[in-house]
């Protein structure tokens, strides 16, 4: 059972923004600048609305949430209105293989990173690679 009012709890998951979350994509700023990979392009203009965007190499990066884009074992499903979460995730990991394949058919190279995995070591290996 939730802790938090009906009222309350829509408030609370409304507050998520969309750009500049402190789980993901700040993380992920400090995490380029701790270890000095630059020429990443933020709100970049390509299909996807990537969160980093390296234009010289083509690589878009997309840091995930976990809930948001359904993590396979640690996206926990509200127990109230489920069946609009389920969609919603739903949705939600559709239009990401839909921007995945978008992308690549241009010639991008599509990093995922999910983010309780940002500050692992292997994500910077994969960016480095990446960017190769």
């Amino acid at each position: 059972m939730d802790t938090f009012s009906r009222k309350k709890r829509s408030w609370i998951m409304a507050q998520v923004k969309s750009n500049d979350n402190k789980s993901t994509e700040i993380k992920m700023l400090a995490l380029l600048r701790e270890n000095k990979i630059t020429g990443w392009r933020r709100k970049y203009r390509i299909f996807g609305k990537p969160d980093f965007a390296f234009p010289k190499h083509h690589v878009a990066v997309f840091v995930d949430g976990c809930f948001w884009h359904g993590h396979p074992q640690k996206c926990r499903m509200p127990a109230t209105n489920k069946e609009y979460w389920e969609n919603k995730i739903l949705r939600n990991k559709t239009r990401d293989r839909l921007v995945n394949q978008a992308l690549r058919k241009k010639g991008w190279n599509v990093l995922r990173v999910w983010e309780d995995c940002i500050m692992k070591p292997s994500t910077i290996g994969k960016l480095r690679k990446a960017l190769q």
